[in-house]
């Protein structure tokens, strides 16, 4: 018996060596967005009919977090092309540390959720920042990416994510 046990316990471990540990599963995927009514870092109240009609993507963020400052510079570019809207998640941050943060840095967001208490980020199935959602037109989430969003990934997951979501559309 306990060599059963040893075999089956090895036999995990051997697979566990060949998981992507940067691939989180999330319920949502093909879900819509859950609602919401919640401020901006601005002060303006918004909900789901203030999202953009079209692709865009979700990113959660906080001033805290270094892996977004990573990131930063390739939303920075995708908003001054114009390529993608980018909505912002300000997550479990301080309203005024996230200003100053974005004053520092640079807004690429068209505008950014404030979720101070991390419940919008609960129903979203958010494990912490920096993480990004693809949405479609419809607001449905279609691909979620955990961990920094940088060129490559960009290249890589999210440019040709985007192409298939906007040939299905047509």
């Amino acid at each position: 018996m306990p060599a059963l046990f040893f075999i089956a316990l090895g036999g995990l471990l051997w697979r566990g060596l060949y998981l992507d540990t940067r691939t989180l599963p999330s319920m949502l995927i093909d879900k819509q967005m859950p609602k919401f009514s919640l401020e901006t870092i601005g002060g303006d109240i918004v909900t789901n009919e203030d999202l953009p009609e079209q692709i865009f993507l979700l990113n959660v963020w906080g001033s805290y977090c270094l892996p977004c400052l990573v990131e930063h510079p390739t939303f920075m570019r995708l908003s001054e092309e114009g390529e993608i809207p980018v909505v912002g998640i300000n997550y479990k941050d301080r309203n005024d540390l996230a200003k100053g943060w974005l004053e520092t840095n640079g807004n690429p967001f068209a505008y950014s959720i404030e979720d101070e208490n991390g419940r919008f980020g609960i129903d979203l199935g958010v494990y912490g920042a920096p993480e990004t959602y693809l949405v479609d037109s419809e607001g449905v989430i279609r691909y979620r990416h955990v961990s920094v969003l940088d060129e490559t990934v960009w290249l890589e997951e999210f440019l040709p994510a985007i192409e298939e979501l906007r040939l299905e559309s047509n």
